[in-house]
């Protein structure tokens, strides 16, 4: 009797007690984080980095961080394995963990005194962290952009163990710890249409070649030059950056301040450019009349951006204008005047009439032309375009550029491709700076204060980069700026020289009938030059670009050709992973002809499909240049020309859009040089 009255209250006592024990139980598996939240001070948290489904970097050490109350023991429990470690005074912990195996999944647990947080489905693998601009940033099919046969990448993305994770755009005066990311997800048709293109391909090449999982931090945005991507501590040392640096720490320190200030500045920036465009007289478009006599302006075949096409390194505003003769049934009729893309900004006139305008670079100019103004025979348009900075006017394709009559029927139409009077109306140089938006993500360090600093240290293997359009300009500067944001990069995420490998510009833009000058060209120069730092890779894309579109649609080319320098750098592969590349100071005056060497000839030099070599140009001493034969001799190209009497220089490839067709057995391109060192159009 006493031992069942004992087992009774017992029981009795158990029941009571669980109701509490449950209830601490359901509240702490709530408080798991597989959605984050926001924390209180002094609780354990971890950056927006980790989460589930993510990926560990197998084979190395590695850190995982946090914050907790300072003093507070954290616990890390991964595979059966523990670690441990401690918030210093100001709150943050570190516990380096591993080496881990490739493997997985996991649940990884890190906890202190009162609370767990358990990120599920963890694997460990490759992590690569992929950046840069707009070419990097370009999805694989949605609105974004469109890769080719996206459709059928799309449903065929089906690869759980490669995981995705994207930083969001955020601008930065200083380093932040964290970033507003929504965290891993495995990669599917569901979630592979709005991640980067480059960065899928390229880590799609490495799982399927290792059978590994795969994870892929896509952290870039576009438009942006290399400067905001590298920390301010190592931009200091350049003295051009200084004076930037010192105005964005005098910025008012709220956005929405900032913001106002920056508005009215502006404002008084661009009547300063009104005032000052010759174009332009007290208000007037005095350039767009159309009796306007342009009997002495320079002549542009449109579309085309205007730096390799006769303004080169030139930022302002520039007026275009052409006459176009209507037919009898168009008069009196509405019409729609279609100019494609433009950079930057411009303002559109018809007959003397203004009917558009547009301040958003890459957007279509679709303008309306009142019935009005449209009459019979000789009619003017007038187009004033400002680019503030990097390349200007006109990114459309050809049959992007005409006129149409919508109640004409069919597809009347008259094109407006091809010859264009032009004039420059004001350079920028001769006015102050612009002002510095407060949200501009061109200035200086903030895209690696608010997208690199919250990735910093994870785990990695190494960096894939594709970037250099905003920097095609200031070539000889980006000759100093790429090696420091790899050795700034290398620096802050303290890993050692971990493989960086970066994608040389791709071929964009007119054709150009002989040699010249070209600002594309000396920015793939300084990015060949980046190959001097170690465990560095290229990709050349010259033969994969697209003459109209900045963005090439072929990023599987652009993946396959990452994947084989990683291959070889990262992964120690005896592969052929690069084209031929200039041996550099090899170049030999012989026979009234030179000849060039090359690093990276393997399986011999060809061209493509047999047919004979172009992209050479030769020059003497006088510095000019003229298009000349070129033979394959064993690891050599003998080039010569009968222009040339004594040859001083040769250049293969040198142009935005050349046509070039030197390969190597490995069906790798060359990638475009010059035995020289001239002054160019960059500065």
């Amino acid at each position: 009797f006493m031992n069942r009255t004992l087992f009774n209250t017992l029981t009795c006592l158990a029941r009571m007690l669980m109701i509490p024990v449950c209830c601490f139980l359901f509240f702490q598996c709530g408080r798991i984080k597989t959605v984050r939240e926001t924390p209180a001070a002094g609780e354990l948290r971890l950056p927006a980095i980790f989460s589930d489904n993510m990926v560990l970097q197998r084979d190395k050490i590695i850190q995982i961080w946090g914050w907790d109350a300072p003093g507070e023991k954290v616990v890390i429990i991964l595979d059966g394995k523990t670690w441990s470690g401690k918030a210093v005074s100001d709150g943050r912990w570190s516990v380096a963990i591993g080496p881990l195996s490739a493997g997985g999944p996991w649940t990884l647990n890190i906890s202190d005194s009162i609370k767990i947080i358990a990120f599920k489905n963890v694997l460990a693998g490759e992590v690569w962290a992929c950046s840069g601009q707009s070419n990097m940033e370009m999805h694989i099919g949605d609105e974004w952009g469109k890769v080719l046969d996206y459709e059928r990448e799309i449903a065929e993305s089906d690869y759980p163990q490669i995981r995705l994770i994207t930083i969001p755009h955020q601008i930065s005066f200083t380093p932040q710890p964290d970033a507003n990311t929504d965290g891993w997800v495995e990669c599917s048709p569901k979630t592979s249409p709005s991640f980067s293109a480059a960065a899928y391909f390229f880590g799609r090449e490495i799982h399927k070649r290792y059978g590994v999982p795969v994870g892929l931090i896509h952290s870039s945005f576009g438009g942006t030059p290399i400067e905001s991507w590298i920390s301010a501590d190592s931009l200091r040392v350049i003295p051009e950056f200084a004076s930037d640096l010192e105005k964005i720490g005098g910025l008012p320190p709220d956005m929405e301040t900032a913001k106002r200030v920056y508005e009215t500045n502006m404002a008084a920036w661009k009547d300063e450019i009104e005032k000052c465009d010759a174009g332009m007289s007290s208000g007037v478009p005095v350039w767009a009349k159309p009796t306007l006599d342009v009997s002495d302006w320079q002549t542009m075949q449109l579309p085309s951006q205007w730096e390799p096409a006769g303004l080169p390194n030139f930022d302002g505003v520039v007026w275009f204008y052409k006459k176009v003769s209507l037919p009898r049934e168009w008069a009196g009729k509405h019409l729609v005047i279609n100019l494609g893309a433009i950079d930057d900004e411009d303002k559109t006139y018809f007959n003397g009439e203004l009917v558009g305008a547009k301040e958003i670079f890459f957007e279509n100019r679709r303008y309306e032309i009142p019935a009005a103004l449209a009459r019979e025979g000789e009619n003017t348009i007038a187009i004033r375009v400002l680019d503030t900075g990097g390349p200007g006017g006109f990114t459309a394709k050809p049959e992007d550029l005409h006129i149409h009559c919508p109640t004409a029927g069919g597809n009347a139409r008259i094109s407006l491709a091809g010859e264009w009077h032009y004039k420059p109306s004001l350079d920028l140089k001769v006015l102050p700076p612009r002002p510095l938006p407060p949200n501009y993500s061109g200035h200086p360090a903030v895209l690696f204060n608010g997208m690199i600093s919250p990735i910093l240290p994870y785990g990695i293997r190494g960096v894939i980069w594709y970037q250099g359009e905003s920097n095609a300009g200031r070539a000889r500067q980006y000759r100093t700026l790429f090696p420091l944001l790899i050795r700034d990069w290398r620096g802050k995420w303290g890993a050692g020289d971990f493989p960086f490998l970066f994608v040389q510009l791709a071929n964009f833009g007119a054709a150009l009938p002989e040699p010249a000058e070209d600002a594309w060209a000396e920015l793939r120069e300084a990015q060949t030059m980046a190959l001097a730092e170690p465990n560095t890779g290229m990709a050349v894309a010259i033969d994969i670009g697209d003459a109209a579109d900045i963005h090439p649609r072929n990023k599987q080319e652009v993946g396959r050709r990452l994947a084989l320098a990683a291959r070889k750098i990262a992964y120690g592969e005896k592969i052929t992973h690069s084209g031929p590349i200039y041996k550099k100071d090899s170049l030999k005056i012989e026979n009234g002809g030179a000849r060039v060497f090359f690093d990276y000839a393997d399986g011999g030099l060809v061209s493509k499909n047999g047919e004979p070599l172009t992209g050479f140009a030769i020059a003497g001493a006088d510095k000019k240049f003229y298009w000349a034969d070129a033979r394959i001799e064993g690891e050599s190209v003998f080039v010569r020309s009968e222009k040339v009497a004594h040859p001083a220089a040769v250049r293969f490839g040198w142009a935005g859009n050349p046509s070039c067709n030197l390969y190597n057995g490995a069906g790798l391109p060359a990638s475009p040089f010059r035995t020289d060192d001239w002054q160019g159009v960059a500065e």
